[in-house]
């Protein structure tokens, strides 16, 4: 998994390139293809029109557990709470390439240290973990804290909000796509 979005710029331009001087600005116009319209949540925190709502604070319908059944998890005051050693959940839909909003607390008070604090994950494809921890404060590997592809990249870095205080992750994933013999054509990236 490689992350994108790191900006390396080598050469910053000071004027104009030399072929600009020529064109017409008609000449680099461009009409297609037209962006889809999407209407934005009426409220802050409202998926927009496009989005597949997985939860929405009344009940765990998308889910089900890593063992197949109802997911076990605890729903209250619009928020699911991993119920201790019920196991994993997973959305009955798959997804490839996606933009997902994600929302999360750890415990407070914070109990632990390192990897035994507030620890989950958010599995893309059920290949590539997003770290999910309280980091707060908190020393482990590097690529083991929230913001992690967990075991691989670690974060840019480390802006965790004190426990008890809510997170957010934007995240936007693109699937690796396969040649036909089974080698990467192009990885996955995880912004």
């Amino acid at each position: 998994v490689a992350l994108q979005g790191v900006a390396q710029a080598t050469h910053y331009l000071s004027s104009e390139p030399p072929q600009n001087k020529t064109m017409k600005a008609e000449q680099t116009d461009v009409f297609s293809p037209v962006p889809a319209v999407v209407t934005p949540g009426k409220a802050c925190g409202d998926a927009p029109s496009d989005a597949t709502v997985l939860f929405d604070g009344t009940n765990l319908d998308q889910w089900v557990s890593d063992n197949g059944g109802a997911p076990q998890w605890t729903v209250a005051d619009g928020c699911m709470t991993v119920k201790p050693r019920s196991g994993g959940i997973h959305t009955k839909q798959s997804f490839g390439s996606c933009q997902l909003h994600i929302e999360w607390r750890t415990p407070s008070p914070a109990k632990g240290k390192g990897q035994d604090r507030g620890n989950s994950g958010i599995f893309l494809q059920s290949q590539y973990e997003l770290q999910v921890l309280d980091s707060y404060n908190s020393a482990t590997y590097v690529n083991g804290q929230a913001g992690a592809i967990y075991k691989d990249t670690p974060p840019l870095v480390n802006v965790c909000r004190p426990p008890g205080q809510w997170q957010t992750y934007d995240v936007f994933y693109t699937a690796p796509v396969f040649n036909p013999d089974g080698s990467v054509k192009s990885p996955a990236y995880e912004t």
